[in-house]
């Protein structure tokens, strides 16, 4: 009997010292048996614990018992499509902040503004390299484990701080956004870019540093910045969305006049 205790406890400690060196917990759900496979095993190389489902009625088993670090997502899945998939885990309190990073044979710019604007950290087109994958992972990561919605080097200062520009209010700390007096509900990008212009107080942001502190080291195409862009405008309304104005050549701005 005391030999069965100290097994159990020496298994334990192992798992706990296993849990503490890990670089994070993956989870990937993806159904092809090859891609989930060599992608798990590279993340386990690479420092970090993975488990990967073929199904989302495994995965949301597995959410039901332990949330992950960050997710690698198919879009092309049985039972359930991924896009339908991260909206639910953006709608629940529980998984609403967890990073996503989308995986798919899919490379159009409209997928991938799609799966960005959806909510995803991330986006990478099949075929994919390993290196490049454990890059973005860590990326992704580290972005994650610094503030919810932008990299200010005074993060104490960005959640108190309450904003009003004419007509638009912003309190980041309750994630709430309001025109003239009503509530605007935005994707998780829009909130990142407003808030990156909000701190500028009216000063110009420039395309590359937009693309850089929202969508981090790998961003991709310019093209999506414009898109959330104009999708934020509109969301803003007419007289809170001109707030946002184009600096031609350079990048945007948000200031009243």
């Amino acid at each position: 009997m005391a030999d069965d205790r100290l097994d159990q406890a020496s298994e334990a400690g192992q798992r706990e010292k296993k849990e503490r060196n890990s670089a994070g917990m993956i989870y990937i759900l993806e159904d092809d048996d090859n891609i989930r496979k060599l992608v798990s095993y590279a993340l386990v190389r690479e420092g970090f614990e993975a488990e990967g489902f073929p199904t989302p009625k495994k995965f949301y088993k597995a959410m039901e018992k332990k949330q992950p670090d960050l997710i690698l997502l198919d879009i092309m899945l049985p039972e359930e499509d991924g896009l339908s998939i991260l909206h639910r885990l953006r709608q629940d309190v529980i998984t609403s902040e967890i990073p996503v990073i989308m995986l798919t044979a899919k490379s159009s710019e409209y997928d991938k503004v799609t799966g960005l604007d959806s909510g995803a950290d991330d986006y990478i087109a099949k075929p994919f390299g390993i290196v490049e994958l454990t890059s973005r992972v860590r990326a992704v990561l580290r972005r994650s484990r610094r503030m919810p919605y932008v990299m200010d080097e005074k993060p104490e200062k960005a959640v108190s701080e309450e904003y009003k520009v004419g007509t638009l209010y912003v309190d980041p700390s309750r994630h709430i956004i309001k025109v003239g007096g009503k509530e605007v509900v935005l994707s998780f990008k829009e909130f990142n870019l407003l808030m990156v212009l909000l701190e500028a107080k009216g000063k110009v942001v420039s395309r590359e540093q937009l693309l850089s502190r929202v969508w981090g080291e790998y961003y991709g195409e310019s093209r999506t910045l414009d898109v959330h862009i104009r999708k934020l405008r509109v969301k803003l309304g007419k007289k809170a969305g001109s707030y946002i104005q184009t600096v031609k050549g350079i990048g945007y701005k948000l200031a009243k006049e």
